[in-house]
């Protein structure tokens, strides 16, 4: 009998791991995302990000500042009917007013009438010093894609950060991923890079433990010295059709792609 109900557990465990997995690949693969959005996944690498922060449908998940919902298109498919998938957006930004108003509008329209199709979200607010709202040891996961310069320009990442603490739960997993400056290049946030060694000790020093960073999401043709900074890249090219090939040639930013832990 003991033998029996090994056996079963070696065909059983493989299974449902397999099964997470191509969920995850359905959900990058779905239909309903943006071809422009498709297009960027050969630089920011969803599979193998998503499965390195560890994300399952039984974790409540929040996503930080989505922007126009590249990865929100994913999270928000594969978490569909599990009422767990939660994005924070600013309850009245400090900061680029105008455009933050615009594309929070602009999501929330284009996510509420597309809900069939990628599922329910649920809204947590960041108030105008950067702080969550309302919750506290509540999330499983909590992850920020490219938004922590801004946070650090507007001197508002203590704020922020012991947020995230607050709002996860002991052990929860904060997910980070970052443009990444050059150790040797002064600091420049406005320029949307932040150096590794700077942030993790940033982050440690918030109660948290580094648990593992990747080079998934690495470029090394990333000059990281553009005078309008990291939007000089793909996708926003702000420098128009001058140089255009050449940083189409170089693709998008380098990044950190950093795991860690609450104590």
């Amino acid at each position: 009998m003991k033998k029996l109900l090994i056996f079963i557990c070696l065909i059983v465990i493989p299974q449902i791991s397999f099964v997470k997995t191509d969920l995850l690949i359905e959900a990058i693969n779905n239909e309903f995302r943006s071809d422009n959005n498709k297009k960027r996944d050969r630089y920011r690498n969803p599979l193998e990000t998503l499965t390195f922060f560890e994300i399952e449908r039984e974790k409540k998940i929040l996503e930080i500042i989505p922007g126009r919902g590249w990865y929100t298109e994913i999270l928000s498919r594969f978490m569909k009917d599990s009422s767990n998938f939660y994005v924070a957006t600013y309850e009245k930004p400090s900061y680029a007013v105008q455009i933050i108003n615009k594309i929070q509008a602009e999501f929330s329209a284009y996510f509420k009438s597309n809900e069939q199709k990628f599922g329910e979200i649920k809204y947590v607010k960041i108030d105008e010093d950067f702080k969550i709202k309302d919750y506290e040891n509540y999330f499983d996961i909590i992850l920020t894609f490219r938004n922590t310069h801004n946070f650090l320009d507007q001197n508002k990442a203590e704020n922020m950060y012991n947020s995230f603490h607050r709002a996860l739960k002991k052990g929860g997993i904060l997910g980070v991923v970052q443009h990444r400056s050059s150790e040797n290049l002064e600091f420049d946030f406005k320029k949307g890079y932040v150096k590794e060694s700077f942030l993790i000790e940033f982050i440690k020093n918030k109660g948290f433990q580094l648990v593992e960073k990747s080079e998934i999401n690495s470029n090394p043709k990333d000059k990281k010295n553009y005078p309008k900074g990291v939007w000089t890249l793909p996708p926003r090219l702000t420098e128009g059709e001058k140089n255009k090939e050449y940083y189409i040639s170089i693709g998008e930013s380098d990044r950190m792609t950093l795991k860690f832990k609450k104590k």
